[in-house]
């Protein structure tokens, strides 16, 4: 490694752990009436600053911050495993079926049908997104015959998210009054997330980074081809399937905590690769940190510009995400 990619990586780890301190003092500052001073001095003042700053929006801060670590991280495996810049974590059904999983519970709670499948709507919200995500990447791997072929996997996740997409349509039409609560989960929010989601966050990201930084060699010989990479030992089938598995727990768990929140997984990947130029195993450590990052601040915009009202979260990263491709894209167009 040569000084000066040495000196880009340690700029970049300062440069995030800066944004990811100054987000987190904002997300205190920050309230239902903005960021306001005076508002944090009432509090202390009145003796609520506890309750406000430590059971509110300390973990939603926090939580945020984990929430777009499994996004980077996801985005990173599934950019590294596809060999595609704009793969994201999203591509093998597991948004669809999220979706789908919601939708079936708010649809059983509005008819009424609890006794014929009680077991469903106690999962609640949360618990069916994540089985829903689940669902839809089993059912993704099981039409592309396991792992063994990536442009199989990913057009078997297009045929999964069209298919599970329809019933989501059809659940909606059938029973309108569980579309406001499908919206909200489609737009993302952070509004939810508590000191039990941040710790279940946690165990997800530390069950999945460790193995993910380990296997990173994987993708690295992947990035050389899948003749190089089998030539030297790799039992390909299996390490997709096994990263396939983490991209899936994932997604699966920041979906089900937060929504559908677009582009964090796939911008976050892409501005690694602008800052450095570095193997997988950074990278994905790199994501993870840019991800978190990213999905902080956009929580802290999204309770801040139109305060005292809230933008959805996902709305306003798609907003963002959005930008940054176009801008990307015409930097490319106009250089070729």
């Amino acid at each position: 490694m040569s000084r000066q990619e040495l000196r880009r990586r340690q700029l970049l780890a300062r440069a995030l752990l800066i944004v990811t301190v100054l987000g987190l003092l904002a997300g205190l500052l920050v309230g239902s009436e903005g960021a306001s001073v005076g508002a944090l001095r009432a509090l202390i003042h009145d003796g609520s600053a506890g309750m406000v700053l430590g059971q509110i929006r300390l973990p939603r801060t926090l939580g945020a911050w984990l929430t777009g670590a499994l996004f980077g991280l996801a985005g990173a495996i599934a950019q590294g495993l596809f060999r595609n810049p704009l793969a994201d974590p999203y591509l093998l059904g597991s948004a669809a079926g999220a979706s789908l999983g919601v939708v079936l519970v708010l649809s059983l709670g509005s008819v009424g049908a609890a006794e014929a499948l009680g077991w469903l709507p106690r999962l609640g919200l949360v618990g069916a997104a994540f089985c829903g995500a689940l669902l839809g990447v089993l059912l993704t791997l099981s039409l592309a015959q396991g792992a063994t072929q990536t442009t199989r996997l990913l057009l078997a996740g297009v045929v999964v998210g069209v298919v599970l997409g329809a019933f989501n349509d059809l659940l909606t039409t059938l029973e309108p009054e569980a579309l406001r609560g499908k919206q909200t989960f489609l737009l993302g929010t952070t509004g939810f997330l508590g000191w039990t989601s941040c710790a279940l966050l946690v165990l997800v990201l530390a069950l999945v980074l460790p193995p993910a930084w380990r296997l990173a060699r994987v993708l690295d010989a992947l990035s050389l081809g899948e003749d190089s990479a089998t030539s030297l030992g790799l039992s390909l089938p299996k390490l997709r399937l096994v990263m396939v598995g983490m991209m899936a727990l994932a997604t699966g768990t920041a979906v089900a905590q937060a929504g559908m929140i677009a582009f964090v997984g796939l911008v976050a990947p892409h501005l690694v690769r602008r800052c450095v130029h570095a193997t997988h195993g950074y990278r994905l450590l790199a994501s993870a940190a840019m991800g978190g990052a990213l999905l902080m601040v956009a929580d802290v915009l999204s309770r801040w510009l139109i305060a005292p009202q809230e933008l959805p979260v996902g709305v306003l990263t798609a907003v963002l995400g959005g930008s940054y491709l176009l801008w990307l894209l015409q930097r490319h167009e106009a250089q070729g």
